[in-house]
């Protein structure tokens, strides 16, 4: 029997205000599509809706389908209209597969995902944004039973921590931290795993005596230092994501990406300076904007900032410092900030979160807003 991909979770609780949004199915949509294997939820959402997150919103459940929940790879996708004009799609009972074999329940192996799931799965397994504080609390790398600077599988580490026997636990490096770009907090760590390791000494640091653990895995160089978590702390992530937008306005920065680039594109993962504790949640969509240059209207007319004297400059600068209201006298206008893409959050922590580019018109870079209006 062919082993059906698991089915997109359609509805997930999510809820929309009812006047909130109005569907608008594109121009090219097509009146019907058969589901392919590698397809995600947002890809399928995206091919009828420029805003892909009110999927909910389109598919309306088919009462002749046993588990409505469900779709399967073959399975063709309807675009009607109800009898209140509203597009729906539903599964085209009439269509026929090719392929005459039976359906049966998923378990899950070849998941349709709401995202991408290759792209965002280093992140939610290998990444990890934790307090420089916490790390300090950590069970951490002396040394090893070689004296060598790369540690293989089966090499012993010795840890100043107590560690309970048996256990696996996964290895972290510190990485840089990710700061605010206004005020220069900084709100989390980058912590990168490197490897997998079980312990088979408990150790007594009280004591003097390390733990002992034996590597069973290496991502990359374990070193000195490194840090140890117990395996799957803050990686079981779900893939399914409740996309919604946020209620509340939320304005923040896009401050790093893991790859340590400045320029993004659609399907790059970057970190905001949005968490928890700004009521940020998992599946929430954001607008990017940029801030469009401020033009100093000066003696010689109009000017960008760049372009200006010193003495505009620091006019300007002057004013902005002191709060001074715009008027049409002002010397420096500030322009609008534009829409530039959007992007979903898919991992949160408390002060920072990771988020997927969905859309962009222009190249994404460091210090563009994710706000909700």
């Amino acid at each position: 029997m062919k082993s059906p991909l698991i089915a997109i979770i359609l509805a997930l609780g999510a809820t929309f205000p009812v006047l909130a949004d109005i569907l608008t199915i594109k121009k090219d949509a097509p009146k019907q599509y058969v589901v392919k294997k590698g397809d995600t939820l947002w890809d399928i959402s995206a091919i009828y809706l420029n805003e892909p997150w009110l999927w909910p919103e389109l598919w309306q459940m088919n009462p002749q389908i046993e588990n409505p929940h469900l779709i399967y790879p073959g399975d063709a996708l309807a675009l009607i209209y109800d009898t209140d004009g509203n597009p729906r799609l539903v599964i085209n009972k009439a269509y026929r597969k090719l392929s005459p074999m039976g359906r049966i329940t998923p378990k899950g192996k070849d998941a349709i995902t709401t995202l991408p799931l290759a792209v965002i799965k280093p992140y939610l397994s290998f990444e990890q944004a934790i307090n420089s504080d916490s790390i300090k609390e950590k069970p951490y790398i002396l040394g090893a039973n070689e004296n060598t600077k790369t540690q293989t599988i089966d090499h012993i580490l010795y840890v100043k921590g107590n560690l309970k026997r048996h256990q696996a636990y996964a290895i972290y490096h510190k990485g840089a931290p990710y700061t605010d770009p206004k005020t220069g907090e900084e709100l989390a760590s980058r912590a990168s795993y490197v490897g997998m390791a079980r312990a088979f000494r408990e150790g007594d640091a009280a004591n003097g005596e390390p733990a002992s653990v034996r590597v069973e895995s290496v991502k990359r160089e374990i070193k000195q230092g490194d840090f140890l978590l117990p395996a799957m702390v803050g990686q079981m992530l779900p893939v399914y994501f409740n996309m919604h937008r946020p209620t509340q306005p939320l304005q923040g920065h896009v401050i790093a990406s893991p790859r340590e680039v400045r320029e993004f594109s659609t399907m790059d993962v970057v970190v905001l300076n949005l968490g928890s504790e700004q009521q940020v949640e998992v599946g929430h969509v954001l607008d990017i904007e940029r801030q469009s240059p401020t033009v100093i209207d000066g003696a010689r007319g109009p000017r960008y900032t760049e372009d200006s004297s010193r003495l505009e400059k620091l006019i300007s600068a002057t004013n902005e410092l002191l709060g001074s209201e715009s008027n049409e006298d002002s010397i420096a206008w500030k322009m609008p900030a534009e829409k530039v893409g959007e992007m979903i959050i898919f991992k949160v922590y408390d002060k920072v979160s990771y988020a997927l580019i969905t859309k962009n018109q222009y190249p994404i870079r460091i210090g563009d807003l994710a706000v909700i209006h």
